[in-house]
């Protein structure tokens, strides 16, 4: 597997030039954005591999690693030396087994506000190893995503080790809320107070979405209180698909409190007006 082309950089790549390769791989082949699982994984082993410089310089010059304990001439590799007993005796043989050792996986919490579902958001993920060392790494949160929902980035946790695979970064979004809007799945739901004699002849309303756009919003005459419009295609996007939900708005009618006695006198008239 040639790592470097996998990330689509030369040989000499420095490791900011790979850094970059890698994020800009990831982006393109996440399975949370529609991109290939088996294809991401070859990328983030490409990367973790040639982004330490001990496990780099091993991959450029296998020729000068030693071949003890690696896969080749070497018979007693991968289970050769048990097998062989295996097969002279008729029997399993089996040295015991030292504990298996791993580098562990990172899990970190992610803030992300409401308005970010509409556009994803990008952060610089700092953790400590277990080593002390300090890593950070650049990763996408995906438009959509729900609170509680936990991306996997392979390859990109602890890596104390070198001679095992490092461990994954586990990312847990928290979605903080400080709006009116409430969410259900990819739609979203909110009020807006309307004069109730604005709902009798009918009115048109100016709403802000929590995405910051603007949109005029028809209410025809004699709309019920508590009646919920929808809107189309304004909602979250989904995300697995991307496709947006709904926003509904629900119409809340208030009395206003500020009619004078001739105004006040008008509307009595019309009340008590005999319909002809």
């Amino acid at each position: 597997m040639d790592y470097y082309s996998i990330l689509g950089v030369n040989r000499n790549a420095t490791s900011e030039e790979i850094k970059k390769a890698y994020k800009k791989k990831v982006m393109q082949h996440h399975p949370d954005r529609g991109g290939d699982k088996e294809t991401f994984q070859k990328v983030s082993e490409a990367y973790e591999t040639l982004s330490d410089s001990s496990k780099r310089d091993v991959y450029d010059h296998p020729h000068q690693a030693n071949s003890f304990g690696q896969q080749g001439n070497n018979p007693f590799a991968h289970g050769g030396f048990e097998d062989m007993f295996s097969n002279m005796f008729g029997q399993g043989f089996r040295q015991p087994h030292q504990n298996s050792r791993r580098n562990q996986d990172v899990r970190l919490k992610v803030v992300v506000d409401f308005h970010e579902l509409f556009f994803g958001k990008n952060v610089i993920a700092t953790y400590r190893l277990r080593n002390g060392q300090e890593k950070s790494v650049d990763i996408t949160i995906p438009p959509g995503i729900r609170h509680g929902d936990t991306i996997k980035f392979m390859g990109l946790g602890d890596n104390s080790i070198p001679s095992v695979a490092a461990g994954d970064l586990y990312i847990i979004a928290e979605v903080h809320n400080r709006t009116k809007w409430k969410r259900d799945n990819d739609n979203i739901y909110g009020t807006i107070d309307v004069n109730c004699l604005e709902l009798i002849v009918g009115t048109k309303q100016q709403i802000s979405t929590p995405d910051n756009r603007n949109i005029e919003l028809n209410i025809k005459q004699n709309t019920k209180n508590g009646t919920t419009l929808s809107i189309k295609g304004y909602g979250l996007p989904n995300v697995h698909n991307h496709e947006k939900g709904n926003l509904y708005i629900t119409v809340n009618a208030v009395i206003p409190q500020n009619l004078n006695a001739d105004q006040i006198e008008k509307i009595k008239e019309v009340l008590h007006a005999k319909v002809s």
